[in-house]
């Protein structure tokens, strides 16, 4: 029996040799792409200065990528203090809550940020569904898939009451509906479109379908408070 669970235990423990190669080899490889722009932007970064980091789209993805040890550390923190308490799922519940944040502030900081003729042009609206993917193009469409990405595929995660694509649906298109009302109040020099919502609302579900084997539904995950110390038996 011991033989045979060893033959079992090594294709397991090759194909997540294999996983986390593909994942070191993707990593050096969007590096390798990204490595030009973002170093025009790193001198900027590195000097706290806002014009020519945190007002592009370099200067913020830098500043992301910096973060990602701090992110780490925090989602250790507060895993450890929940282990601590007795609290189940400590590590999933807090990489979900560092993940949702992490993922998400750098990408709404990028579609807040105001075009040149911000307050001074008039506010748009497109109402008309489909219409504007045309001018978007792949980059703008996959960047609109990203925006709540990140929200999507840790929300269900964390929350059992958002375990189900059409709650995740609303939440997203709900979420970017904040956003375009937003852009369009404050005049960003952007279009608020309907499409946008639309593509929005896309890259959450899709990011949540890429989760779901560790959704916490409600009739499979533990509870998040503490157990109760067993009540001992009235001496007899």
């Amino acid at each position: 029996m011991n033989h045979n669970a060893s033959l079992s235990a090594r294709p397991c423990r090759t194909r997540r040799i294999v996983l986390l190669g593909l994942a070191i080899l993707g990593m050096a490889s969007a590096a390798f792409v990204v490595r030009g722009p973002l170093m025009m932007s790193a001198p900027m970064c590195m000097a706290g200065r806002w014009h020519g980091c945190f007002d592009t789209f370099n200067g913020v993805v830098l500043m992301t990528l910096v973060a990602l040890p701090l992110a780490a550390l925090v989602v250790w923190a507060l895993a450890r203090g929940r282990r601590a308490g007795g609290v189940t799922s400590a590590w999933r519940m807090s990489l979900a809550e560092v993940g949702m944040v992490h993922g998400t502030v750098p990408f709404l900081w990028l579609t807040m940020m105001p075009g040149g003729g911000a307050g001074i042009v008039p506010a748009r609206v497109s109402l008309v569904p489909l219409r504007d993917l045309v001018t978007m193009g792949p980059l703008g469409i996959v960047g609109n898939l990203l925006v709540f990405a990140a929200l999507g595929f840790f929300a269900p995660m964390r929350f059992a009451a958002l375990a189900s694509v059409p709650r995740i649906l609303a939440l997203g298109a709900g979420c970017s509906v904040l956003v375009e009302t937003a852009q369009y109040v404050l005049r960003l020099d952007r279009v608020s479109s309907v499409d946008d919502v639309l593509v929005n609302a896309a890259g959450a579900v899709l990011a949540a379908l890429a989760s779901r084997r560790w959704w916490r539904t409600t009739a499979k995950a533990p509870s998040d408070q503490p157990r109760p110390a067993p009540a001992s038996a009235p001496a007899g």
